[in-house]
């Protein structure tokens, strides 16, 4: 089993796929990369057995065909080290010897056999639910959403991003019981019937890279077990995370009569410098509406600290004084990409909605939640 491959080439491919390696693995195998070469084609496949990464590079100077393990963390660092060369690898497959020759000189290293890799899941045809996306709406669900998801042990629906396809829309969920996030895509479908899955939140931090180099639409399939990702080079499986998601619906506040416009970098800038003024168990901040004027303060009594900053903005309702966790409300903020956003609120004790006072592309629709905070006596 021969081939010649550039350097930086394989390197991009398996800086790709490190990313499902684990650094404690149950199976010794799968501190490996797989490469399986079949004409010109070299498939390479890392795996954490939840989690499955698999690309392919087109190659030329081939010989035979195959399938070996390679070490992951030594190829992948000594790669580092290259400049953009051809290598050439020259496998024995009964003896898992592997030498790698540079311009300049040779490696040698020991493989493991090929066939002790796990091999992948298969959808179930009965329950197979499949669709295409454009990488750049699938990025955008992902990216709004990822960074509202939960790190909660006890309640493991909570981990990952919610996706419900009907025929009408590709909706994205994510929550922490704190905030929530929902992501409407009316450009993704289902074709006929609708479904739902939960995405675990490392495949979805692993899409989100790839998504920015990929140009063209995937092929997203699931049954109630695995999801497959199909792009161009790559392949993305995952096992999905198993349970009911919450009716989310059922905490979004309706007759929210107390409307808010307001410049965001300017709110999000006052929140970070008054935040600093804040208790820092707590990261309390208040919003006191009144009149064409927000008022945004913060204090400390332990320590004798306080800060209050006002702002102009355009507001339509009564008297309110709220208060919420700044650095939810400042994560919220980083992730509305509109130069206004809205705040709707119905009282000081109901969760606030944040949405782009302006939705940029029409395809889309967010809307952000953020729960509220006693303020106190």
């Amino acid at each position: 089993m021969k081939f010649v491959v550039s350097s930086i080439d394989l390197l991009n491919h398996l800086q790709s796929a490190s990313r499902v390696i684990s650094p404690k693995n149950t199976l010794p195998i799968l501190d490996n990369y797989l490469f399986k070469l079949d004409g010109n084609r070299l498939e390479i496949t890392a795996s954490d057995l939840e989690t499955t990464m698999i690309t392919t590079m087109e190659l030329e100077n081939v010989s035979d065909k195959g399938s070996i393990a390679i070490p992951a963390r030594l190829l992948t660092d000594s790669l580092k080290e290259f400049p953009d060369q051809p290598l050439a690898f020259d496998i024995n497959t009964e003896t898992c010897a592997i030498v790698i020759s540079s311009e300049n000189g040779q490696f040698s290293v020991v493989g493991q056999n090929g066939d002790d890799f796990p091999q992948l899941p298969q959808i179930k045809q009965e329950r197979r639910i499949a669709f295409r996306a454009d990488a750049e709406a699938l990025a955008s669900g992902i990216n709004n959403t990822l960074f509202a998801t939960a790190d909660d042990e006890l309640r493991p629906v909570m981990n990952g991003i919610y996706f419900e396809l009907t025929d009408k829309e590709l909706t994205f969920v994510a929550s922490d019981a704190h905030k929530l996030v929902r992501y409407r895509r009316s450009d993704i479908k289902a074709d006929d019937t609708g479904a739902s899955f939960i995405l675990p939140k490392k495949p979805a931090s692993i899409l989100k890279n790839i998504l920015t180099k990929e140009q063209n639409q995937l092929t997203v399939e699931f049954d109630d077990k695995n999801a497959f990702f199909t792009f161009s080079d790559y392949k993305l499986v995952c096992r999905l995370v198993e349970g009911n998601y919450p009716s989310y619906n059922s905490v979004i506040p309706t007759n929210n009569n107390n409307k808010l416009i307001i410049d965001r970098s300017r709110l999000l800038n006052t929140i970070k410098r008054v935040s600093v003024f804040s208790n820092q168990a707590s990261n309390l901040v208040r919003l006191k509406l009144k009149g064409n004027k927000l008022t945004v303060s913060a204090q400390d009594i332990d320590f004798s600290t306080s800060a209050y900053e006002d702002i102009a903005c355009q507001y339509n309702g009564d008297d309110i004084e709220i208060g919420f966790k700044s650095t939810f409300l400042v994560e919220i903020l980083n992730n509305l990409e509109s130069s206004d956003v809205s705040i709707e609120l119905s009282d000081a004790s109901r969760a606030g909605l944040l949405l782009p006072f302006q939705q940029e592309n029409e395809n889309e629709d967010i809307l952000m939640l953020l729960m509220p905070m006693m303020i106190g006596a």
